[in-house]
């Protein structure tokens, strides 16, 4: 089972890691961040796995890359999952489940981080699933990565990214 953290998706994936390794699963583990000063758990996790791999996008610890370079090229010689979990940005989620898809890899990732209020109630979580709608917050927030249209939820999320910028620089204003 490999099992894949990327920035602060890394802190989600622990209980992940220390359940399945408390139920006798051979866990690697793969985690990444920007750069190493932003790379979480990398002891806590390390001691729990019986593998485990860093990237960063940077290069300054592990592979320079990211956790899909890794696992494609665990792949790529000859290293075999029947399950891949995988939390953190939604790019890094949608490269893992396109890094597992031709291998018909079972791909389950967390949509935890398009959450607001948790009830449904805001529709902010809204993710098209199996072609059907579905909410992170009420019927997740575990998917079968496969089944995720991955598209529409890059373009939900890009849809206020200009009003996060300007919200962004004015708070930065603000504390200068």
């Amino acid at each position: 089972m490999a099992v894949i953290g990327g920035g602060v998706g890394t802190a989600l994936i622990y209980p992940w890691v220390r359940s399945l390794k408390e139920a006798g699963n051979y866990i690697t583990t793969i985690i990444g961040a920007r750069s190493s000063s932003l790379i979480l758990l990398e002891k806590e996790l390390g001691a729990l796995s019986n593998e485990i791999y860093i990237s960063t996008d940077d290069g300054t610890k592990g592979v320079k890359g990211f956790t899909s370079d890794i696992l494609r090229q665990i792949l790529e010689q000859g290293g075999r999952f029947d399950i891949v979990m995988a939390a953190g940005p939604v790019l890094m989620m949608r490269a893992v489940a396109e890094t597992t898809r031709p291998h018909n890899i079972k791909t389950i990732i967390s949509l935890n981080p398009i959450m607001v209020d948790g009830t449904g109630m805001c529709c902010s979580c809204r993710v098209t699933v199996d072609g059907k709608t579905r909410f992170a917050c009420v019927d997740g927030p575990d998917f079968d990565a496969h089944k995720v249209d991955f598209n529409e939820l890059m373009n939900r999320l890009r849809a206020y990214q200009n009003e996060e910028k300007i919200l962004c620089r004015d708070s930065a204003r603000k504390l200068r």
